[in-house]
């Protein structure tokens, strides 16, 4: 910590929260603001989120007796002015590096993180887990879930409540309404989030408060009677949440610490049996002129200037593979009508909001709901349009019942744009994509690519807007290309079919995925080695390209696959195919890279690939190795 702060200094655990007065409340809040800010803009990371809960989470530390009551924040955007107060300040400035913080909540990292969490709506899921395990084993410690406007839109939330709503178990469930999530929150649920702020209830602020806490006192009384129950739903209108079962108690103002403070810890001493929802209103960004005035409240963010807000341009002048895949698409749909975008609150993220500006009535944003986007794409296809879902890889997992059973099963010709393929940075393993080459290649009826430049990718798309008999997907790396010329909208790739990049002798290396410029970078180590081999860009894990790889098999004494996804993928087809035609019977080595069985730690990627032996001097290694081991040939019977 670079500053000498009044209280801030002094608080190393919640415990030393206690010890304040509300106005002193007030400073510590102002301290852990100027705190994050300045760390993040190091760092960079998750920066709104964070700073429209900070007395959110001073007043939640200060109320309940954290660790022992769990305080469980949904997707973990939020997290930091968390960590700040519960023994990480010290760290603070090592977020999302090699061996520092993680970006999220962490089970491993803090007793305080009782459940870790980097993807959104699983909150209220896991309080009530614990909950229910607390009330098991009779004790009375709290559960308290944080979640916001835009996560409780997801069917797992509502599925959540609506099991909470029954249990008879004591839950706390603040709704952290800031009418942003990474993108503006669309749907129902926000629209009657809105309709309760449009009340005069909630202008008259000071009285409102006053009524809630009476009612709230009253309410768990055994003379409490209809009376109170009426008066609540008159002064909030959260008749959604009370139909659920659940005691609602707001609109409250987040940023005002004497209103939250008597209200939760209301919430806190009542003896109640059932869940308790508590909406307060906060502002993503708040404090900080420059994310407040962002179209995404500086959601996340790369190093910045504090005082300009400016933030650190990439140094790579090649394109994103976002932007060429978002901008190609712009193209096919200009000529094509049938073309729909569509994407599950992650507009920015995978390009859909530059499709969006260009056909608005033909880019959806379904909202933090992978399950329906995947459907519903799979309903458009049916009607003979072209539905490009845009979904991160590890979200798409989120789906997967839905890719089977009403697109793959049903040969519907859904477009999945798989984004973040591979290792991610510093976002970690939550974000990695890194189970969909095989996750979707066991699946009948799919065709299913990755692009091993930006160039591959266009031609890519391109082909896949002809696909319409059946599902694909083509998946994609983060970041930058490699500054290469991208074709033109007519060049298409032979379904099926891969290529050879350089020919050469005895060692043959196929890559699937974006691994090829650390393969040719190798490739150029060995030469120099004596060794040439050959290099193959398969293009294709399904189908694949039986007649290059029989080919390839046969005319070399070694073969190694190469890939950025887990075990079962594109080595392990091509390993199936070999056995089935008795080559690994042969003299034939075969060899598989792929991404190792564990989940790797967030840092700059180069250094993730290392960790997981997927760069130029792993290769390098693993094609010496091949070569120079002994083959053990299989005897027949």
């Amino acid at each position: 910590m670079k500053k000498n702060y009044k209280f801030l200094n002094n608080i190393n655990f919640p415990s030393d929260i206690k010890k304040l007065s509300h106005n002193e409340l007030k400073t510590l809040s102002q301290e852990v603001r100027e705190e994050m800010i300045d760390a993040v803009s190091e760092t960079g990371g998750h920066l709104g989120a964070g700073l429209g809960v900070v007395e959110l989470t001073v007043v939640l530390h200060y109320i309940f007796n954290t660790p022992n009551d769990k305080l469980i924040w949904d997707v973990g955007h939020q997290s930091y002015p968390h960590k700040i107060l519960t023994g990480r300040k010290d760290k603070i400035r090592t977020l999302r590096k090699g061996n520092g913080l993680s970006g999220f909540t962490k089970r491993s990292e803090s007793e305080y993180d009782p459940f870790g969490a980097a993807h959104s709506s699983t909150s209220i899921s896991s309080a009530l887990g614990i909950a229910i395990a607390n009330k098991l084993s009779n004790k009375s410690d709290n559960v308290i879930a944080v979640i916001g406007d835009g996560a409780i839109s997801a069917g797992m939330a509502y599925e959540a409540m609506n099991n909470a709503g029954s249990s008879k178990t004591k839950l706390i469930v603040i709704l952290n309404d800031n009418d942003m999530s990474i993108a503006k929150p669309v749907g129902a649920m926000r629209a009657y989030l809105a309709k309760i702020f449009t009340g005069k209830i909630y202008f008259s602020f000071r009285e409102t408060v006053k009524l809630i806490i009476s009612a709230f006192s009253k309410r768990f009384s055994k003379k409490a009677g209809k009376a109170e129950d009426f008066l609540r739903s008159a002064v909030t209108g959260g008749t959604l949440f009370s139909s659920m079962g659940f005691y609602y108690v707001g609109p409250i103002d987040g940023h005002d610490i004497d209103a939250l403070v008597p209200v939760l810890k209301n919430a806190k001493d009542v003896n109640y049996e059932g869940p308790i929802m508590i909406h307060v209103k906060t502002k993503k960004g708040k404090g900080y002129s420059f994310a407040e005035k962002s179209e995404d409240k500086y959601h996340g963010v790369t190093k910045f200037n504090v005082s300009t807000g400016i933030q650190e341009k990439s140094k790579s002048n090649a394109p994103s593979y976002t932007k060429v895949f978002a901008n190609t698409l712009v193209k096919h749909a200009e000529k094509d009508s049938k073309i729909i975008g569509i994407t599950a609150a992650m507009p920015s993220g995978t390009g859909m909001d530059i499709f969006g500006k260009k056909f608005p009535s033909r880019m959806f944003d379904v909202g933090i709901a992978e399950q329906h986007a995947v459907t519903f794409a799979a309903g458009l296809a049916t009607e003979g349009f072209k539905p490009y879902a845009a979904i991160y890889s590890t979200f798409l997992q989120r789906a997967y019942d839905q890719v089977v059973h009403d697109v793959a099963i049903q040969s519907l010709p859904v477009r999945f744009a798989i984004d973040r393929a591979g290792l991610v940075g510093a976002d970690g393993p939550t974000h990695a994509g890194s189970f969909d080459i095989t996750y979707l290649s066991t699946l009948p009826n799919f065709v299913v690519m990755a692009a091993s430049d930006e160039s591959e990718l266009v031609k890519m798309i391109n082909t896949s807007i002809d696909i319409n008999d059946r599902p694909s997907a083509f998946r994609y790396p983060r970041g930058n290309g490699i500054g290469i010329e991208l074709p033109n909208l007519n060049e298409k790739l032979e379904i099926g079919k891969g290529r050879i990049i350089k020919e050469g002798k005895n060692v043959a290396l196929i890559n699937f995925g974006a691994r090829l410029n650390e393969c040719l970078i190798a490739r150029e180590n060995l030469i120099k080695k004596g060794i040439n081999l050959t290099l193959v860009d398969a293009r294709f894990v399904k189908p694949l390209d039986e007649n290059l790889i029989w080919q390839i098999a046969t005319d070399h004494e070694a073969l190694i696959t190469i890939e950025e996804g887990s075990i079962g993928g594109f080595g392990s087809h091509v390993a199936q195919f070999l056995n089935e035609k008795n080559l690994l019977d042969s003299n034939l080595k075969f060899r598989s890279m792929f991404l190792p069985d564990r989940f790797i730690d967030h840092d700059k990627p180069d250094l993730m690939y290392k960790y997981a032996g997927l760069d130029a001097t792993n290769i390098e290694n693993k094609i010496l190795d091949t070569i120079n081991s002994k083959v053990v040939v299989k005897k027949s019977n």
